[in-house]
């Protein structure tokens, strides 16, 4: 699997991460002078990835929040060399998402298999909806390809890495991993997420494949043409449009925030992560386990700098 720059920018900000989660805990200086170069190469990252979300995938939501993520990482590494140390916690997160997220990207036979077994649930999901679309491979061999036959027309959806739900397993994971808990929660708070991610993402591509096969959303067919650019004469589309880019991505959103809230309230400790999100993004302080009426497990179990008084050391 051939590099471009994404990916190159995309290993060196996550370098730079697990550089700096290794070198804090022995030189806190050198992993805060790494940590916050990582974030503003991750800024860099994001806004190369612009006009890709905006232009070829055609996806406002994605496309939008890459742009959002330029300005917020430059801002958290400003943050992080200022002196906000609780922003660790959240470094350590995105080297553990980067870990479990890049190798798939450019190792072949792992990507291959998520691709494949990802196809392979796809299709039983559909088969148990009673259709039976054609399962075949793509140009590189990989079997990713379903192929339903509609009113004399041939409708192809095709398994992609995005399609795997990778990188929302490898963001729960990363924030799970990265604040500091007793096993047992964090073992319960992996289990509401990462398997139930799994699942809908399953039931997400069986939606796609079969809307978009069956035809099921051909409405409003000429203005959603126009905002999506559908080619003349391939107004098919407007189904696949409808049912991944509106439908599936909004349902996907309010699946996450619903999964965010019973990993709170498993490991309230990854707030710290959620109260330093908020303020890059609003400037505003939180303290969300007083706020949800939650506690960490005691007086200890705190993260990122903050102590057991409730004073705040951030800067």
């Amino acid at each position: 699997m051939p590099q471009g720059p994404t990916d190159l920018l995309a290993w060196l900000s996550v370098g730079l991460f697990v550089a700096g989660v290794l070198a804090e805990g022995r030189d806190k200086r050198v992993g805060r002078a790494l940590t916050a170069g990582a974030w503003v190469t991750f800024g860099v990252f994001w806004g190369v990835l612009v006009p890709h979300f905006l232009l070829v995938e055609k996806s406002a939501i994605e496309g939008v929040a890459s742009l959002a993520a330029v300005p917020a990482s430059f801002y958290t590494g400003y943050l992080l060399w200022s002196g906000r140390d609780s922003l660790f916690v959240l470094s350590r997160a995105v080297a553990v998402m980067g870990a479990i997220y890049l190798p798939a990207t450019t190792i072949q036979p792992m990507y291959e298999f998520l691709v494949e077994e990802t196809t392979r649930q796809v299709a039983f999901g559909i088969e148990v909806l009673g259709y039976s679309p054609e399962v075949t491979t793509d140009e590189a061999g990989v079997r990713n390809t379903f192929l339903f036959t509609t009113n004399g027309e041939t409708f192809e959806t095709f398994i992609i890495l995005a399609c795997t739900g990778l990188g929302s397993i490898a963001i729960f994971a990363g924030v799970i991993a990265a604040v500091r808990a007793p096993l047992d929660r964090k073992v319960e708070a992996f289990l509401v997420s990462v398997p139930v991610i799994w699942v809908l993402n399953v039931v997400r591509n069986v939606w796609i494949a079969t809307a978009f096969g069956k035809q099921w959303l051909q409405v409003a067919v000429a203005p959603v043409s126009r905002l999506f650019g559908v080619p003349e004469g391939q107004e098919g589309l407007v189904s696949f449009y409808l049912a991944d880019k509106v439908i599936a991505q909004s349902a996907s959103l309010v699946a996450l925030l619903v999964i965010t809230f019973f990993v709170v309230r498993r490991l309230p400790e990854v707030t710290v992560v959620l109260e330093d999100t908020v303020y890059v993004l609003t400037r505003r302080e939180l303290d969300l386990q007083s706020e949800l009426g939650m506690h960490a497990g005691g007086p200890t179990a705190t993260d990122g700098g903050r102590p057991a008084s409730g004073a705040d050391e951030r800067r």
